[in-house]
This record gives C-alpha cells, sequence and structure tokens, in this order.
C-alpha cells in the first residue's frame, strides 16, 4: 500500500510540475519584466541626472579654484 501511495504522490507531483505556468500567466509575466526593466532603466536615468546635477557646482568651483591659482603660481 506505501508503494502505491509513494507512485500516486510521485505522479502527481510530476503532473504538476509539466503542466507549468498557462499562456496568461506567461503574458503577464512578460508584461511584469518589460515593466520591471523600463523602471529600473528610468531609476538609472535619474540617478545619473542627479549626480550631474550634483558634479556641475563642484566643477565650476574648481575652475575658479584654477583660475585663481594660475596668477599665484606666477609669482
Amino acid at each position: 500500500m506505501k508503494k502505491v501511495l509513494s507512485i500516486l504522490a510521485a505522479a502527481s507531483m510530476l503532473a504538476v510540475i509539466a503542466c507549468g505556468p498557462s499562456a496568461e500567466e506567461k503574458k503577464k509575466a512578460e508584461e511584469k519584466r518589460i515593466a520591471d526593466s523600463i523602471e529600473a532603466a528610468t531609476r538609472m536615468a535619474d540617478s545619473l541626472a542627479a549626480m550631474e546635477a550634483a558634479m556641475m557646482p563642484a566643477d565650476s568651483a574648481a575652475a575658479t579654484a584654477d583660475s585663481t591659482a594660475a596668477p599665484a603660481e606666477a609669482k
């Protein structure tokens, strides 16, 4: 009896695994993957824009420091 129950349990597990997701589930998963990719790209672009904005004042301060440093070296 234990062998029969074990075989039935194994067969039912294989049947569930073999079925896999439906076409609708696959479509939803693909749409979610695409939406997640777009969101990640948008966040990356926003991060880069914020980083560039943060770097701009530092670049202009460096240019000012360089222009004031040049006459000091000429002395």
